[in-house]
């Protein structure tokens, strides 16, 4: 570590973690109220966020360290993980990690000690030293992270943990990565951004889905032009996951499930929000300043229980309020609009909407397709594939790349280790986080409040006007 990390002040210190195991079991109905920390730094009610509102209020918690904008990594040459759930995801994260140059998985953290145990196997299958194994329970993550040989934390754990988990990554000099969501509440995800810039330690967030194929090939013909002015997007994650949820196996207990009993919302914004927000600029020149939400009756996941449970499941004394169908309209400082969708809880075939519109034509996803002109003038859509030569140049590199969803998953790791070996600056930070994943309470809130816009926080404080280096990365040499 090349640079100290301040003491921390008495009102830093990290209260106990929710178990992930317990309080989801006794939240039921009445989570449903939560306030979500919305009256925290910020935040605004709906009133105060009416359409028209100033894109800067200016009204956010003072500034506690530097801006973490274009700060590099510090350069080595070996990056050293520990990863903090060992569950789904985290475990076949494992194999990209180790299928990466420069990479050393040096911990591994999971209350659950056969997990553990699979992946210290993994680990020194593949011809590494067998890494450090923490499943001492709820809390021997704080172990992990106190380590003074990792430079990277990876939390793949169930949610409601992210936010103590990335918060001790920070406080003990680690940079961090967070799958969905970064945290729940705009209180932490200020807390996050405040913590980030004292320590000088990168808070990512992981799992957005912004280096699919298409959507970096959209968004490096976004901007070059392509589209003209940008006008409108859309971004969604839209995924029949009822068995999955009701399953006894897939996740460790019920805790995905049982989010549909305390919040109404956009449960996970950041696969669609983070590629248009990209597209668009979003913290580089423009930002997100108010979203409005709706959602549909809360139904699928009743009927599932009632067609494939039997009586006495624990999952009868559930009452679920989750919308099965949440939209969610969000309005930039310049006037675009982007629509983020949420449905997890009926029949769909998979989509994440993917869309972009500009006053040149437009592009959606799931089937891929687009509309450009001078190509295009007869109202029939073109072949995307057409446009190969757009590719980012990681894909060219890594045509056909290991992994889940489509591959981007490698992608993405790869690049976060080329930033950190090479000393680059993040694709994204811990402003971007924050922004993508400030639907998840907000949206709960619009929608109990009828759909009254709620304020997004400008996470940047200010600085969001600044043009900066992105996603549309240049290719580096060395």
């Amino acid at each position: 570590m090349n640079e100290s990390v301040p003491a921390p002040s008495s009102h830093d210190e990290i209260p106990s973690p929710v178990s992930r195991r317990s309080v989801l079991w006794t939240a039921g109905a009445a989570g449903a109220g939560l306030g979500l920390g919305l009256g925290g730094p910020g935040a605004a009610t709906a009133s105060a966020a009416a359409p028209g509102a100033a894109a800067d209020s200016g009204d956010w918690p003072e500034r506690q360290g530097k801006t973490m904008i274009g700060v590099p990594f510090e350069r080595r040459r070996t990056v050293r993980v520990g990863i903090v759930g060992l569950g789904n995801r985290g475990d076949s994260m494992i194999d990209l990690f180790l299928a990466i140059p420069g990479v050393r998985i040096v911990a591994v953290c999971d209350p659950v000690k056969a997990k553990t145990e699979k992946a210290v196997a993994k680990v020194t299958a593949a011809g590494g030293p067998a890494p450090a194994a923490y499943a001492r329970g709820e809390h021997d993550f704080e172990k992990l992270c106190e380590r003074g040989d990792l430079d990277f934390v990876y939390v793949a754990a169930p949610w409601d943990g992210h936010f103590a988990m990335a918060r001790s990554a920070l406080r003990n000099g680690k940079h961090v990565g967070v799958e969905c969501p970064l945290a729940l509440e705009i209180a932490e995800l200020w807390e996050l951004v405040d913590l980030s810039e004292r320590t000088r330690r990168h808070c990512l967030q992981l799992e957005n889905c912004c280096y699919g194929r298409n959507e970096m090939r959209v968004l490096r013909m976004a901007h070059a032009g392509l589209f003209g002015e940008l006008l409108h997007g859309a971004g969604a994650y839209i995924h029949d996951l009822r068995a999955l949820m009701f399953s006894p196996t897939y996740y460790e207990g019920p805790w995905r499930r049982l989010w549909h009993t305390r919040l109404r919302g956009d449960l996970y914004p950041n696969h669609g929000f983070g590629p248009v927000a990209n597209y668009m600029n979003v913290n580089r020149g423009d930002r997100a300043v108010r979203i409005s939400t709706v959602g549909s009756p809360s139904l699928g996941l009743a009927a599932y229980r009632e067609q494939h449970m039997p009586a006495g499941d624990p999952s009868w004394k559930e009452s679920y309020v989750g919308s099965d169908m949440s939209v969610s309209l969000v309005q930039t400082a310049k006037g675009r609009v982007i629509r983020l969708e949420h449905a997890v809880s009926n029949p769909h075939p998979y989509s994440r909407l993917n869309t972009l519109g500009g006053t040149k034509g437009v592009f959606e996803d799931y089937p891929e397709r687009i509309y450009l002109e001078p190509e295009r003038s007869d109202d029939t859509w073109g072949d995307f594939g057409a446009y190969a030569e757009w590719d980012h140049w990681l894909w060219k590199e890594h045509s056909n790349p290991p992994g889940g969803h489509g591959g981007m998953d490698y992608i993405m790791l790869f690049r976060l280790v080329q930033c950190m070996r090479l000393g680059l600056v993040p694709d994204f930070d811990v402003y971007d986080g924050a922004t993508w994943t400030a639907p998840v309470p907000l949206s709960h809130a619009s929608i109990r409040a009828k759909g009254a816009p709620q304020e997004i926080p400008d996470f940047t404080r200010g600085l969001w006007r600044e043009s900066r280096p992105g996603m549309d990365s240049e290719k580096p040499q060395g």
